[in-house]
């Protein structure tokens, strides 16, 4: 289980992601795994939650697509849940993607869904609705930035969610 959060403040977006994986509900298998990381030049940040060969898997369809789509997002994006959502084999993948650029941000899913959130934050994982809660609160009442906001909810996302753990990595484009 883990937690992935993405914030986009000005032109700045950062996608911050902890590093549990966890066997069942009751094993942590790894504490530093890296579950966020930059596509097309550095232009783009994605994070996953769920599966980790599943979202690897995802990653490469979705880094293909962004490279025909020549960086078009949510082109990109589409062009990927379509191919998860009817492919055989895909369609039991288990995980979603959060995936940004400096304009937006985007959530993935198997079910076909590209959810664009109403909110300048999107968090996906078990540690998920904290993330979410504190990224809101610091985006209407600081100034930090982008990647501070997002690495300071998911310490404090690890700090009630016994899922979400301390080995925080934060990707940004600016």
């Amino acid at each position: 289980m883990t937690t992935i959060l993405a914030v986009k403040k000005g032109n700045q977006v950062a996608i911050a992601g902890d590093g549990q994986v966890t066997m069942g509900e009751k094993v942590i298998m790894k504490h530093s795994a890296k579950k966020v990381r930059k596509l097309y030049n550095g232009q783009v940040v994605t994070g996953f939650a769920g599966s980790v060969s599943d979202a690897i898997t995802l990653f490469e369809k979705f880094e293909k697509y962004l490279e025909s789509a020549h960086g078009n997002l949510t082109k990109a994006a589409v062009d990927l849940t379509k191919e998860w959502r009817s492919d055989k084999v895909l369609k039991n993948l288990e995980a979603m993607l959060i995936v940004a650029n400096k304009e937006e941000l985007l959530v993935l899913s198997g079910t076909g869904e590209v959810i664009a959130p109403d909110y300048d934050a999107v968090a996906i994982g078990s540690g998920g609705s904290y993330a979410y809660a504190a990224a809101l609160a610091l985006l209407n009442n600081t100034d930090l930035s982008a990647k501070e906001i997002a690495r300071k909810s998911l310490e404090i996302a690890g700090s009630i969610c016994v899922f979400t753990n301390d080995h925080i990595t934060v990707e940004e484009v600016e």
